[in-house]
């Protein structure tokens, strides 16, 4: 395997590949010299400048390039034969991404998303837990202080597709209803904080929050619940699931108290898997069992048409919704108001 950019999330994709029993790093590229040069040494494998080169040698790659570089790269890698990794969003437009989708179909090669989240220990314990619960709502915050990564996204398709993915998989239904509303900090166009609010055909309502421009880091996901309200912390791994005390109807002398106890809190205990290492693991056996990833190339593409809505009509100050709850918003005829 190889790695394709070596930068923010890149270099970490090359520690792993270098950990991992049975997988070969047989090299890295990067536009960086001096970077990829580093990289390469640090983890003892072979520089490439040229990753066309590099797809000669190995059977699959991580791709870590910005986004708007995915497409070239991905097909480039696709018709080689190679399988791929490649990090959100799939690409920087639906028309992109519809085109790697199809022309994985073709080769017959893996192509798996990096919608990490989906790999967090904190996530896989929550779908469990919300199976047995009745999903009122949904509401996620991804707020992040500013930070010259990732610049040439919105925040939008930087970390609100993030929560997109986990409420589409949460939800289990089509969003029929959608606002939104963002803000930008500079002269660059790309928004830094959206709020979206999303309802879907099963009756669940959504809001999400992202923001590259808040002081404080904070990953959170809530689903209020007809009989609890589950909070997760991907930051720390954390789970607490809030219900009402229960009452067996029976009057019983109690000695009297100084506190009421009006409900209990039960703490889910979650693995310390890293979630990269998982993704990345989780590729491997897919390429060796020729099993379907967990987030494919179709399931990245319905996150990337939401995501693309979103950001549309927090620009422009439009609003989407389905004719009669019955047009889906994947839907290449979805209306805009």
């Amino acid at each position: 395997m190889g790695v394709i950019g070596v930068g923010n999330m890149g270099r970490h994709h090359a520690r792993i590949l270098s950990l991992l029993k049975d997988i070969e790093l047989v090299g890295i590229c990067d536009s960086n010299l001096t970077r990829g040069i580093e990289i390469a040494s640090q983890y003892r494998t072979h520089f490439y400048e040229n990753y066309e080169e590099l797809l000669l040698q190995v059977d699959a790659v991580c791709i870590a390039v910005p986004t708007k570089l995915h497409h070239e790269v991905g097909v480039k890698c696709l018709e080689a034969g190679v399988h791929i990794l490649i990090e959100k969003p799939i690409a920087a437009s639906i028309a992109e991404a519809e085109y790697l989708v199809n022309l994985a179909a073709e080769t017959g090669c893996i192509l798996q998303v990096g919608h990490i989240e989906r790999f967090n220990p904190a996530f896989r314990e929550l779908s469990k837990v919300i199976q047995t619960e009745e999903i009122l709502a949904l509401e996620a915050r991804r707020l992040s202080p500013y930070s010259n990564r990732a610049n040439d996204v919105s925040v939008v398709l930087d970390l609100m597709i993030h929560d997109i993915d986990l409420l589409l998989e949460l939800s289990g239904s089509s969003v029929v209803r959608l606002t939104a509303s963002g803000s930008t900090c500079d002269d660059s166009g790309n928004l830094d904080y959206v709020t979206a609010n999303l309802g879907f055909a099963n009756g669940v309502v959504a809001t999400l929050t992202a923001s590259k421009v808040t002081h404080r880091k904070i990953r959170c996901l809530s689903a209020h619940c007809k009989k609890s309200l589950i909070e997760t912390d991907f930051l720390k791994n954390e789970i607490l699931v809030h219900r009402h005390q229960q009452d067996d109807g029976q009057l019983k002398e109690q000695p009297k108290t100084l506190y009421k106890q009006d409900g209990i809190t039960e703490k889910v205990y979650t693995s310390n898997v890293e979630p990269i290492y998982a993704e990345i693991e989780h590729f491997v056996n897919c390429i060796k069992g020729g099993e379907r990833p967990s987030v494919g190339g179709e399931q990245a593409l319905k996150a990337l048409r939401l995501a693309s809505l979103i950001e549309q009509m927090a620009l422009d100050g439009k609003i989407w919704h389905s004719p009669n709850g019955t047009e889906k918003i994947d839907s290449p005829t979805m209306s805009i108001l």
